[in-house]
């Protein structure tokens, strides 16, 4: 993920990275959607197939990586010191717009997932079956490849401070719409609308920390971001297993959201730099 990220901001213009990242994850939102029913479909053949099949895109994936062509550039920085490999967790501390926007993502999504409960508010909230559980999962999916899919054609490029925040906050709202619902397509919908809301969170947060940061530190940097990814996604189902212990389901993913709004609203307020950035590209 740090390789990948750092290469598209060196593939294309700079005007043109935020359609970039939309596209990228509107292809990774497809995959998402279709490789379950792909899988299935193989299946049908047996396990042998479709393992066969992922480790054929696996080599495909790979030959075409390595027909990549950029202009680089070596680093001043070439040994590896204690200095050098915490360089990209000091660049994102000095730097608080980067900082605010890497860590709003960590703490909403901490806070805010739901996904990890979806078989407890399947089965016992909603009352449907295993295909109602399905199409709750593919919900979030669904509202982030159609959001992104816009964003490739109509990509943020005013007040993305305020709307990255915005974002946040509709995805705390939504949320929380969930948490309360009983009803099966009131609920669905509300997993769409989130995916939909952190879609544009991510496009806004992914560009905004690229073109914030210099092409030396840019892998770093994503290293660093990579592993807040990944934290708040394990954690944030550890969260909610946890609070749903002490609160129940509803209570769990309630607090989660209105804890999302918060995150966004005080974030507004610790991080001015980041909610009062108008374009992509600091003046």
């Amino acid at each position: 993920m740090p390789a990948q990220q750092a290469l598209i901001a060196k593939l294309v213009p700079s005007t043109l990275l935020p359609q970039a990242m939309a596209f990228s994850a509107s292809g990774l939102q497809a995959a998402v959607i279709a490789g379950p029913a792909l899988g299935g479909v193989l299946f049908i053949a047996g396990a042998l197939t479709v393992y066969a099949f992922c480790a054929g895109l696996f080599v495909f994936a790979a030959l075409c990586a390595v027909t990549i062509r950029y202009l680089h550039v070596n680093g001043s920085d070439n040994n590896l010191t204690l200095q050098s490999l915490f360089a990209g967790v000091a660049f994102i501390a000095n730097h608080k717009l980067i900082l605010g926007a890497v860590s709003l993502d960590l703490f909403a999504v901490l806070l805010g997932g739901a996904a990890a409960l979806l078989p407890i508010f399947a089965r016992d909230i909603l009352h449907v079956d295993a295909w109602g559980l399905g199409l709750l999962r593919a919900a979030p999916a669904v509202g982030a490849l159609l959001v992104s899919i816009a964003l490739t054609r109509r990509p943020p490029d005013r007040q993305v401070g305020a709307k990255l925040l915005i974002a946040v906050a509709a995805f705390g709202l939504a949320t929380v719409v969930f948490a309360v619902s009983t009803n099966f397509w009131v609920s669905l919908l509300a997993l769409a609308v989130s995916g939909g809301a952190d879609m544009v969170n991510v496009v806004i947060r992914q560009t905004l920390v690229q073109l914030e940061t210099p092409d030396a530190m840019r892998g770093r940097v994503s290293a660093v971001n990579s592993v807040f990814i990944g934290a708040s996604n394990q954690l944030g189902e550890f969260e909610s297993g946890a609070t749903a212990a002490l609160l129940g389901p509803v209570g769990s993913v309630l607090f989660g959201g209105v804890g999302t709004i918060v995150i966004a609203a005080v974030w507004w307020k610790i991080f001015p730099a980041l909610g009062q950035r108008d374009a992509m590209t600091a003046k």
